[in-house]
């Protein structure tokens, strides 16, 4: 890879000869401007708005243009006199946990590579010290006669410097919330919280730019004489209000279908306990019934019921049952010790 800057990193009194090499490619199509009629290349040419002719390169220079419309030249000799410690050197200025810093602040990133066997060492105990600190540099660097700020870190067996915009470059999100009072129900957190578990992780190696591909397609058929059919564009809702538990099931349920889960299609989602109930504790009611273990308990009573009434049914069957003229016979019994005890008469106090 082409280096774009050669320069030393400055670790207080350690001094790296490093080169810097872009860590990133726009991989974008890009298209020309043609004279739609006969195909002709639409260039931009330099005119001096004063004498309406072409500048040459070699006789441009650079102006601050003031409040009122005024240029001020700078010439390159000016800016070159300016004191820029950072001009060859990428001035380490702290070390912090990368939690500190914002993603909004990363702009374009970079790899640093040791320029020369001397510099492979002190390269070495640098990305070996960021390592074990777990931490990130933050640095001062000079690139395309600006000053910048930079992180370092390490990628794998690399240090990586990532450019930083300043902390006032960074705008302030007033009036971006909304400003609506809104109010979100457990149950919707739940099946947001379902949602995001069913999306899960995703190798972001295997993400693809499809619009890239679809334009790299349509230039192939257009070279070779080729028209494509245009793709019916999904119809769009208009900005209509939506039932959000409603959406948020369905999403869930077509997450579950698409990841192979154990939802099909048209079924229910499955149920989620709410978090506020999951932490409250029994009801007191619960104390009269009987606690059940996986079922064990409850199946216990199934066979012990069960092999009552087959004890039941054994004996009966081993007795061969009684005839009508035995239960005659016993009905006759009673009815007698039954009139006997009335025809008793009972002795009276004295």
């Amino acid at each position: 890879m082409r280096s774009i800057w050669n320069g030393a990193i400055s670790f207080g009194l350690v001094s790296i000869p490093i080169k810097l090499v872009n860590a990133t490619e726009n991989r974008s199509i890009s298209f020309r401007q043609i004279h739609t009629s006969d195909g002709g290349r639409i260039r931009y040419r330099k005119v001096c708005e004063l004498d309406d002719e072409e500048v040459p390169t070699a006789d441009i220079g650079k102006a601050y243009e003031d409040a009122d419309g005024t240029m001020i030249p700078i010439t390159d000799a000016d800016l070159a006199a300016l004191p820029l410690p950072t001009a060859k050197t990428i001035d380490i200025v702290a070390f912090v946990p990368g939690e500190q810093i914002d993603p909004l602040q990363m702009d374009a990133a970079y790899y640093l590579s040791a320029n020369g066997v001397p510099a492979a060492k002190p390269y070495t105990l640098l990305r070996e010290a960021l390592k074990r600190s777990k931490k990130v540099a933050v640095a001062k660097f000079a690139l395309r006669g600006r000053e910048r700020l930079g992180m370092l870190r390490v990628v794998g067996d690399v240090i990586a410097m990532h450019g930083l915009l300043w902390p006032d470059e960074i705008r302030q999100p007033e009036g971006v919330a909304p400003e609506t009072e809104v109010t979100i129900r457990e149950a919707e957190l739940d099946l947001a919280d379902a949602l995001m578990a069913t999306l899960g992780d995703v190798d972001l190696g295997s993400l693809h730019d499809d619009y890239r591909t679809a334009v790299e397609e349509l230039i192939a058929a257009k070279a070779e004489g080729v028209e494509l059919e245009p793709e019916r564009a999904p119809a769009a809702d208009g900005g209509k209000v939506i039932d959000l538990m409603a959406a948020l099931e369905s999403s869930v349920r077509a997450a579950q279908e698409a990841r192979g889960g154990e939802a099909e299609a048209g079924g229910e989602v499955t149920e989620l306990r709410p978090r506020e109930q999951a932490a409250k504790p029994a009801p007191k009611s619960a104390k009269a019934a009987p606690k059940e273990t996986g079922g064990k308990k409850s199946t216990s009573m199934a066979k012990k019921t069960a092999a009552s009434r087959s004890a039941k049914s054994t004996a009966k069957k081993a007795s061969g049952g009684k005839s009508d003229s035995a239960k005659s016979a016993t009905a006759k019994s009673t009815a007698k010790k039954t009139t006997a005890k009335k025809a008793t008469p009972r002795k009276k106090a004295s």
